[in-house]
């Protein structure tokens, strides 16, 4: 039997599909089952599919007669699963060429029961944007500093097209939360894992994803560009509470009595949060208790929109003035419009975007030259 069940969800991916398959097909490490589900695509997918599971032995394709979706896709790719590790591939990544057997020996080699890397990040024209998917997002150093349970259980920094997961952890964490499209599969599993598990990182990108028109979801249909403080500190919130809503409805999952007690605690935290108008002290403990791990900068931005929002309303209004009198806020909206590519995928970029649009004393970051 294959070690290792590479899990892959396809729909209208016949201008990318192909290319990735050979990425796959061409790993220095051979021992897989490429199980690819289509998900009821109308374009020629299914057929390009069909030749390759023709052509090579270790490629098996199912088709889904009605559309699914992704999380219920994956799901299904998930229970044929029948090899000691399984991976998961997007449709339009490129793999790098020993991406698997990387993988593989930094699990042997620490003892892990998951393992993700970083990635590079390019357009459909492969023109690179990034080098470092962490970098681009900014929390490698979240990553390196605390990797776990604790600092993921705000938000991820996981992408799925990275993940090396041992099988024996499926039956804690399927079926996956169904009710809230921010808690995504690639963000449940190691979540999961990592609370009675040992998960760890290659500090380097095995993957090149693609961004390209068929990803970008408009961020209209997100989150508009807040037109005022109030807007942009109750999304931000509602947010979280959508977050703690699903953690609190799938008790099950979380084994540890005290995580569970904290997921009640968060989600009444943040209901009552967001009626603050002024200042509050009150539940600042728990604040300090779920932002542990972000960096010092970012707390003190979170710190105040939360429990002080009458000063943070003044330097989001400061902000906002300054970028309308230099024309910048159309700018502005552009720039996250296009950089915020993987909103249904990426927690974290919700996250962050939040954060991004009042930070008054945080440095501009360095734009990202594009080759």
């Amino acid at each position: 039997m294959e070690r290792v069940n590479i899990l892959m969800s396809t729909h209208n991916g016949r201008l990318y599909v192909a290319k990735q398959i050979e990425s796959i097909l061409n790993q220095t490490f051979t021992n897989f089952r490429l199980i690819i589900s289509d998900d009821a695509s109308t374009d020629s997918t299914l057929k390009i599919l069909e030749e390759y599971e023709n052509k090579d032995s270790r490629i098996e394709v199912y088709r889904q007669e009605k559309r699914i979706g992704a999380t219920s896709n994956f799901e299904f790719l998930i229970s044929k699963v029948r090899s000691e590790l399984f991976m998961i591939s997007n449709q339009d990544d490129i793999w790098h060429i020993d991406k698997i057997e990387k993988s593989i020996k930094k699990m042997e080699d620490q003892g892990l029961d998951l393992v993700y890397t970083d990635l590079e990040i390019e357009n459909a024209r492969h023109r690179r944007i990034a080098a470092s998917y962490w970098k681009y997002y900014e929390f490698e150093n979240k990553i390196k500093k605390y990797n776990g349970f604790q600092s993921l259980y705000l938000n991820n920094y996981i992408s799925s097209s990275t993940m090396l997961i041992k099988s024996k952890w499926i039956n804690e964490f399927i079926p996956f939360p169904k009710k809230n499209s921010s808690i995504m599969y690639d963000y449940w599993i190691p979540l999961i894992v990592s609370q009675n598990g040992r998960i760890g990182y290659l500090d380097e990108a095995t993957v090149r994803t693609r961004q390209h028109k068929e990803d970008i979801i408009n961020i209209k249909q997100i989150l508009s560009y807040p037109n005022s403080f109030e807007e942009m500190r109750n999304s931000f919130i509602n947010y979280f509470i959508d977050h703690f809503k699903v953690f609190s409805d799938n008790v099950k999952y979380f084994s540890d009595a005290s995580v569970r007690q904290l997921n009640r605690d968060s989600y009444e935290y943040f209901n009552k949060i967001r009626i603050i108008t002024k200042c509050s002290f009150k539940d600042i403990k728990l604040f300090f208790k779920l932002f542990k791990c972000e960096e010092t900068n970012d707390k003190i931005n979170y710190l105040l929109l939360l429990h002080f929002p009458v000063i943070a309303k003044i330097y989001f209004n400061k902000r906002k003035n300054k970028q309308q009198k230099s024309g910048e806020l159309q700018k502005e909206r552009k720039k996250y419009a296009k950089k915020q590519w993987s909103w249904a995928d990426n927690s974290y970029a919700m996250f962050k975007w939040r954060r991004d649009n009042w930070n008054m004393h945080k440095k501009s970051s360095k734009s990202i030259e594009r080759k």
